[in-house]
């Protein structure tokens, strides 16, 4: 279908934007000029346009209204979207600003000398912490995706995601896509985890024109090229782990790229109120949908690394889209040293009411090994937990991660599903003992609906872990399980909260 765009080259879309020129697209979607009236002038911008999918075309839509409702100054501006028909075909579009160049083009040339890559580096971590404060996430960061406009570093908005969704874009994962994201017996919605590792791929093929080689025989992580120079080699080691609860977080990566000598823990950000999900879209009666008027927000929970990482993108003027001399290559590459352990999050659980034995069937997954008692001992108070939370203060190097052994998805109804209008989510946290099991749990963040609420808490007290160890001897743990139900899936996103 993308030489048949070409076709609708002169048309109007809803009166308002007209095709002026075809920049490029595939099957999937396609990108033209267009013009948009603001004050009276006319400004150059992109509209991008998507074939209907049917029942695939509200969630999109709500996804482009979220990008409208954001503010970031290293974030592409959305101005309009909506639905639209060229030759009785139907489209949705959004118009954007026009960026002049994007980065892959630049990596064909040439990779970028280290004072570039950083300017790049810290624009990507502002609008991923900006982001990932508001439970959302990029979904797919790549040098396709970093953008110049003037003298300024910007993001793409697509596929921009609230965490935990699935990925459900066109086309096969490829090497930017997190290993934890792959499809398999259990669906793995997306998580800043997985933003991190695509910022860690595109941070070695920034500097070297190529991404990390696949790993060698006995290795687990990727091949990072030698003569990589600090800090960039110790971030793209620790974004590039494919467990990724041992990845840093981006809180993390802006303390080394400041030179600190601690790594920090993440901080929580404070809740930013946001509609659901995947709510209902707002009608379009194919005219452009009013711009909302965009609000300008402080994220006061963003790391003050983070703060000083955006404060250092917004002064730096990124040469790489003007300066075409070539730099200096990377040797080729060689097997990596094995990786320290980076600082964990020590959030204390939250303060709650036992919750009783929720009855109903679940579905384990195959792949899972071992068996989950009939009946775990549920309760909110612990005296011996506390005894952990000195631990997780101790050196990095004296913790390792723990990891999930065995995942457990809901068993719900064809019925209850059709009843979800977007998406259902119910966070729920585990108490985990020093076998694995799971010997408490509460609600974080309860559903309206007690159906889905109990078909969570259902699931999570049959979760198996690997203990998570604090200089060498297992330890007890707090885990998060986020549950998203969808009228298509069921995901799940797992956090270890402590150590």
């Amino acid at each position: 279908m993308s030489e048949s765009w070409k076709q609708w080259t002169g048309q109007i879309v809803n009166n308002e934007f007209p095709l002026l020129q075809y920049v490029g697209g595939s099957e999937h979607s396609a990108v033209f000029l267009t013009e948009r009236n603001e004050g009276g002038s006319s400004r150059t911008v992109t509209i991008k346009l998507v074939p209907s999918h049917g029942k695939r075309d509200e969630l999109q839509l709500a996804r482009w209204q979220m990008a409208i409702e954001l503010a970031h100054p290293h974030l592409l501006q959305v101005y309009a979207m909506g639905r639209a028909e060229l030759g009785h075909v139907p489209v949705l579009y959004v118009v954007a600003e026009h960026a002049e160049q994007n980065l892959a083009d630049v990596l064909s040339a040439r990779a970028l000398p280290l004072d570039e890559a950083r300017a790049v580096l810290d624009s990507s971590l502002s609008v991923l912490a900006y982001l990932h404060g508001r439970d959302l996430v990029h979904g797919h960061l790549t040098p396709a995706n970093i953008l110049s406009i003037g003298d300024q570093v910007k993001l793409s908005i697509d596929p921009l995601r609230h965490a935990g969704e699935a990925c459900d874009g066109p086309g096969r994962p490829d090497a930017y896509d997190s290993p934890d994201t792959a499809r398999g017996t259990i669906p793995v919605g997306m998580s800043p985890a997985a933003d991190v590792w695509s910022l860690g791929m595109t941070l070695v093929q920034t500097l070297t024109q190529r991404l990390p080689a696949a790993p060698g025989s006995g290795q687990s992580e990727p091949q990072l090229p030698t003569g990589l120079p600090e800090p960039f080699l110790d971030i793209a080691r620790h974004s590039l782990l494919r467990n990724p609860q041992r990845r840093w977080t981006v809180s993390q990566i802006a303390a080394r790229l400041q030179n600190s000598l601690i790594i920090p823990e993440p901080i929580s950000p404070l809740p930013v109120a946001r509609p659901p999900v995947n709510q209902q879209a707002p009608q379009v009666d194919n005219r452009q949908t009013p711009q909302v008027e965009r609000k300008k927000r402080h994220s006061y929970a963003i790391p003050i690394a983070v703060g000083l990482a955006l404060l250092v993108a917004t002064l730096a003027v990124p040469r790489f889209f003007r300066h075409r001399s070539e730099a200096p290559r990377v040797p080729e590459v060689a097997t990596q040293s094995p990786i320290d352990q980076p600082a964990l999050s020590t959030s204390d659980p939250q303060n709650s009411q036992p919750i009783p034995s929720v009855p109903g069937a679940t579905k384990r997954n195959q792949n899972s090994a071992g068996t989950v008692p009939a009946s775990v001992s549920l309760r909110s108070g612990n005296p011996s937990r506390e005894g952990i939370r000195p631990a997780a203060k101790l050196p990095a190097a004296t913790v390792v991660s723990g990891e999930v052994t065995q995942q457990t998805l809901p068993d719900v109804t064809e019925d209850a599903r059709k009843s979800i209008r977007g998406t259902v989510r119910v966070t729920v946290k585990v108490d985990v003992d020093l076998s694995g099991s799971v010997e408490g749990m509460k609600l974080a963040s309860p559903s309206a609906s007690k159906y889905f609420t109990a078909a969570a808490l259902e699931a999570a007290r049959q979760w198996k872990f690997k203990p998570p160890q604090v200089a060498g001897r297992n330890v007890q743990s707090d885990w998060s399980l986020r549950f998203a139900f969808t009228r298509g899936n069921t995901t799940v996103v797992p956090r270890q909260e402590a150590p």
